[in-house]
């Protein structure tokens, strides 16, 4: 698909989201495929020590109390938080309806059940109110999702997980780097917190996340069960200039480690994190300033002055007003189609999809704030690969399918 140019000739289609890769990141790569070690091995442990690096920038931090582990995606590292939690058969973990499945899911992994809240219709966030009064006595986790990029009150999550002595495993999958009051997320005292480097998200590995956690006997158990049990790192093993065959299993542990090949990209991908966020930010000040005067209600800003927003994704939704003049959700994105833009919907909310709604018994107006959105909303694409004439069709084209 394409649309015209003044001049007659065709423009390409805008994908909804591309990944930035440079020179130094294929150079890493090429050198890591000529090194011969090509699976989790030097890079990978490199790249943990310098995310743990990278987290420790503030000054304030010691990056030798953070314990990061590369794993094969933010589902791996979130699965592996709660197992190393002791998270299981008759446990529930809160979360929220507006993610993706990833979250929940590796509840059902353990055994343990899920318990969905709604989202605050301002931040869509998860509703803290809501969260605090799901906690039963069955409740041993609560998953915070910083959406879009924007962080969760942390100190109001912290608080009532000290009220009511449950853990805290952020989904930080979108929150890269995203800060609350001064804080990058990753820094604040969760159980654990997951980062994904997933081909669309801020920064890339092409699959991949990191598990991040102070615990040094959480972190012990999920090295051990990212590697199928083994008390012993394989790049010790295979690398020791002595015989260092054995080995035991001392858990039925899962495949979730890390390729040095991916660890190359995100090497040269976290140095450029920050720069990625300032390009992402400046996307979406622009977006802000052209949409001001449209029947939609643009995403929310931080709530604290200085704060960091990562800019994951941009979602707009439509307002009352839009509404009442007979713009639809689906006629916005047909409409955008159309034009050559690329655009999405997140969430789904996992109330609606097949699994959770018959498991749960879940009906939509129980989400009320969440179906709302999900119903009015729109994700454009917001990536650092987009040009300033790239950010004029968006904005064209959100202009159109707005009747303006």
């Amino acid at each position: 698909m394409s649309t015209e140019k003044p001049d007659g000739h065709k423009l390409p289609f805008l994908p909804f989201a591309l990944p930035e890769i440079g020179e130094e990141e294929i150079a890493e790569v090429v050198d890591t495929l000529r090194s011969g070690w090509v699976t989790t091995g030097p890079k990978a442990r490199q790249f943990e020590q310098a995310f743990a690096a990278y987290l420790a920038g503030d000054g304030q931090t010691d990056a030798n109390a953070l314990h990061c582990i590369a794993v094969n995606s933010a589902t791996a590292g979130l699965h592996l938080a709660l197992e190393a939690l002791g998270i299981g058969p008759g446990d529930e973990v809160i979360t929220t309806t507006h993610t993706f499945t990833a979250t929940a899911e590796v509840v059902r992994y353990l055994g343990a059940d899920v318990k969905l809240v709604d989202i605050d219709p301002a931040t869509l966030n998860i509703d803290l109110v809501a969260l605090e009064a799901a906690i039963t006595p069955k409740t041993k986790a609560i998953m915070p999702v910083h959406y879009a990029g924007l962080a969760v009150d942390m100190d109001a999550v912290q608080a009532i997980a000290r009220k009511h002595g449950v853990k805290v495993v952020e989904d930080a999958a979108h929150a890269l780097p995203t800060t609350w009051q001064g804080k990058l997320i990753g820094l604040h005292d969760s159980d654990a917190i997951v980062f994904s480097f997933y081909a669309n998200k801020t920064m890339t590995t092409g699959e991949g996340g990191m598990l991040v956690t102070r615990n040094a006997a959480l972190a012990a158990r999920a090295k051990v069960m990212r590697l199928h049990g083994i008390n012993r790192d394989a790049f010790d093993r295979f690398t020791a200039k002595v015989p260092s065959w054995y080995y035991e299993i001392v858990a039925p542990g899962f495949k979730y480690n890390l390729t040095d090949i991916a660890a190359a990209l995100g090497l040269h991908q976290l140095k450029r994190i920050d720069g990625f966020q300032v390009q992402r930010e400046h996307i979406a000040q622009r977006f802000d300033a052209a949409f001001a005067d449209l029947p939609l209600v643009l995403p929310p800003r931080p709530v604290n002055a200085g704060d960091l927003h990562a800019w994951h994704l941009y979602v707009v939704r439509l307002s009352d007003e839009a509404i009442a003049q007979g713009i639809t959700r689906d006629g916005v994105i047909d409409s955008l189609f159309a034009d050559g833009i690329g655009v999405s919907v997140h969430y789904i909310p996992l109330h609606l999809h097949p699994y959770w709604r018959d498991r749960y018994g879940l009906k939509p107006e129980t989400f009320p704030h969440s179906q709302k959105a999900y119903e009015r909303m729109v994700s454009l694409p917001l990536y650092t690969r987009m040009t300033e004439a790239d950010t004029d069709r968006v904005i064209a084209a959100v202009r159109k399918a707005c009747g303006r």
